[in-house]
């Protein structure tokens, strides 16, 4: 369906934010971090609105027309087009901190076996992994990075109040894992979501090897 864009968001604009979530998912779903048309990517595109993609797209496949227009709350702008079910935590992101240019939410099987093991304690304490320096505001592997894992529910406004009950706590918070799903991060820009994703993949392996190593 054709995306019909305000008179204030200029189409080139639009398009580089497409074309920059279309490359990033068809490179993440290579990784198998996407199955079944799972995961969902989004761009920040001005104050007011963000690019995202459209529902049950394949990945692995998308193109400049996978890729829709949503205002901050989370609603279509300019196109029939359906944005996937979990809009709303992209748009929380983009509202909560104006810096933030980029959303990633991939559904690996680490991530998904990760947010099980560690559903009943609510949180992952990463400590003394070098890789967490990856992460935006950690310079050491001494810091103590906590990834709270929250419980799935398919009402989002539930999912949006958990995580805006974290961050009203005053817990830092760089992503989050959701219960039997998978994880959500961000980044100033899409090469710091996409190294934060990376990094992130990598420590739950590792932490999930210690499990297994150590049990």
């Amino acid at each position: 369906m054709s995306q019909q864009l305000p008179a204030n968001i200029p189409a080139a604009l639009f398009n580089e934010r497409a074309d920059a979530i279309a490359d990033a998912a068809r490179e993440l779903a290579q990784h198998g971090w996407t199955p079944a048309t799972s995961s969902n990517f989004s761009m920040r595109v001005d104050a007011d609105h963000a690019a995202i993609t459209i529902s049950g797209r394949d990945k692995g496949k998308l193109g400049r027309a996978d890729i829709m227009l949503v205002d901050m709350q989370g609603k279509a702008v300019g196109t029939a087009s359906r944005p996937s079910a979990e809009t709303e935590l992209h748009t929380q992101v983009y509202r909560r901190w104006p810096d933030v240019n980029a959303v990633l939410h991939t559904h690996s099987r680490t991530q998904s076996v990760a947010s099980r093991l560690f559903a009943k304690d609510g949180v992952i304490k990463l400590e003394g992994w070098e890789l967490q320096k990856a992460i935006r505001g950690h310079t050491t592997h001494e810091d103590v990075l906590d990834l709270p894992v929250f419980p799935n529910t398919q009402h989002m406004p539930e999912l949006v109040a958990q995580v805006d009950a974290w961050i009203d706590g005053g817990k830092p918070l760089h992503a989050y894992l959701i219960n039997g799903h998978g994880i959500y991060t961000w980044g100033r820009d899409m090469a710091e979501a996409r190294r934060h994703l990376e990094a992130l993949e990598f420590l739950l392996a590792c932490e999930l090897d210690l499990r297994r190593l150590t049990s």
